[in-house]
């Protein structure tokens, strides 16, 4: 079997040698390439990626237009059997590559989903770490995997083209991954979350930092859904308590229009407060296990996450 690794690139100039040297230490029999797709970068990306010697690494230059046309673009040049994606800012485990390809030994597997990890220290960086791990655990229990994120992805090659690749409408890291594991479910494809595959990935480390992922991944939402709507409802990753916390929110706003003209608004935010709390429980017990710190900041985390990805949903959707 032949790998072609496939590395988005914009503006990685700190980042992307170790990603480069941690791809290049895999301890694996299987023969790989490494496509860098630099994506209109205009710091010093093209010196780094130059700077690293060696005939497995092939570098390709785009004008700025998003991650999605820079893999698509990256696996038009790609002789592998199977394509696997991560990001310029993770580093990947010795293992990752074996890990990353050993479920493809059953026919019916399509696609691979790895795992983060980080060694970041800062509070926000736990919390975004202990949430994703959070939604790892509904991926274990999860019969059929519909969500792939692009950080430690793989897919077959001929799949991937079936499917047409990554949709490049969407112009920055926003929903372009998960649109195409859905479609790889829907064709009937298997999906499987190797918990194993592990890349570490510097997380936001500051309030302002995490708060504006969350409002642009909300953004895409409604741009992704309007090519998937039975997912609003459901996937195998995002928690359906994250959409009741929203909903929530949107309670607390209506009380809070209602409360000028009569006090039953005041009811309706109280019981959006508490009920938001309540919908927190099990992110709190599941945090509690793992850092005391995140534990006891994530009711007004998940608050202001709340706010800015119901604000966020209805921006991108006022927007189109």
């Amino acid at each position: 079997m032949f790998a072609s690794i496939i590395v988005p690139c914009y503006n990685c100039e700190k980042t992307i040698k170790a990603c480069i040297n941690s791809i290049l230490e895999q301890k694996t029999k299987t023969d790989f390439e490494i496509i860098l797709v630099d994506d209109g970068s205009t710091d010093k990306t093209a010196n780094r990626i130059n700077q690293t010697k060696s005939k497995k690494i092939q570098y390709i230059y785009q004008k700025n237009a998003g991650p999605a046309k820079a893999r698509n673009a990256g696996t038009k040049k790609a002789k592998g059997e199977i394509y696997l994606f991560t990001d310029s800012d993770c580093i990947v485990e010795s293992n990752w590559l074996k890990e990353m390809l050993a479920p493809f030994s059953d026919k019916k597997v399509a696609a691979v989903q790895g795992a983060y990890k980080t060694k970041q220290k800062e509070l926000l960086s736990r919390f975004s770490q202990i949430e994703i791990e959070d939604r790892y655990e509904i991926m274990r229990v999860s019969k059929h995997l519909d969500w792939v994120g692009s950080y430690s992805a793989a897919y077959r090659a001929d799949v991937y083209k079936q499917m047409k690749g990554f949709d490049e409408s969407f112009p920055k890291a926003s929903g372009e991954d998960p649109e195409l594991s859905y479609k790889v479910a829907e064709a009937g494809w298997k999906i499987i979350f190797n918990p194993n595959a592990v890349v570490y990935h510097t997380h936001p480390n500051s309030l302002k930092k995490y708060l504006k992922t969350k409002f642009f991944r909300a953004y895409y939402r409604p741009k992704m859904y309007s090519k998937h709507k039975q997912k609003m409802l459901k996937d195998s990753y995002t928690p359906q308590s994250l959409k009741l916390q929203i909903l929530c929110f949107y309670a607390i706003i209506l009380g809070a229009i209602i409360s000028i003209f009569w006090t039953l608004g005041w009811a309706i935010i109280l019981a959006g407060i508490l009920a938001h709390i309540l919908l927190g429980t099990k992110f709190f017990l599941f945090s509690l296990k793992k850092d005391l710190g995140v534990a006891l900041t994530s009711p007004i985390i998940l608050l202001m996450r709340s706010i800015v990805f119901g604000i966020g949903l209805i921006w991108g959707k006022l927007h189109g």
